[in-house]
């Protein structure tokens, strides 16, 4: 009867086992977010690609890829929002505290202003023109994958510059400030972690 009970206690707690372990690994997959699997992209500025092709190439190919025009003139600007919308502004995110930075795979041939837009103060949506704590992707000729951790972003780069804050996250702006002909920027990733 003890040797019963034993095995079916041990039995149970297989069981408890398991279903512990996919919980945990559910929830760990739910905390990695890759916006360029997840989430619509957005472009203004002077490049070759609309919006449709952007969107259409990141769903068959798995890649974001953006080329400037020939002479442009002005910046080019790449959105992504955190948490998928069907326009380019919407309601912020509030990371978990867990959350300590996000990964990039890219490779661009020109430096890349990387902004994480934070949301307005009552936390219903991004205002254009809000905080842009940001930090630089470095121009990598080679796909290459970074880790910058949220406290990197300081407000217009600025190393004493007020630090984002990760619970009223809207969206990351990719922007290249001075476009050289031909400039192009290729993200395979961008996982929030």
């Amino acid at each position: 009867m003890k040797s019963s009970i034993a095995i079916i206690s041990l039995f149970l707690s297989s069981i408890l086992y398991v279903v512990m372990g996919f919980a945990f690994s559910e929830e760990k997959t739910k905390s990695r977010i890759d916006l360029v699997k997840t989430s619509t992209w957005f472009i203004a500025g002077p490049v070759n690609e609309t919006q449709e092709t952007i969107n259409a190439i990141r769903k068959e190919k798995g890649i974001v890829r953006v080329t400037a025009k020939e002479n442009p003139i002005g910046e080019i600007e790449l959105n992504v929002m955190i948490t998928e919308s069907d326009s380019n502004d919407g309601a912020p995110t509030n990371l978990s505290q867990n959350s300590k930075y996000v990964s990039i795979t890219y490779k661009s041939n020109q430096l890349i202003k990387l902004q994480a837009r934070e949301g307005n103060a009552e936390g219903t949506g991004c205002v254009h023109g809000g905080s842009h704590p940001r930090v630089d992707l470095p121009i990598s000729e080679k796909f290459t994958t970074i880790k910058i951790p949220w406290t990197n972003f300081r407000q217009d780069g600025n190393p004493n510059g007020k630090l984002l804050n990760v619970h009223n996250l809207c969206k990351f702006n990719f922007v290249n400030y001075n476009p050289s002909s031909g400039a192009i920027l290729e993200i395979k990733s961008v996982i929030i972690e």
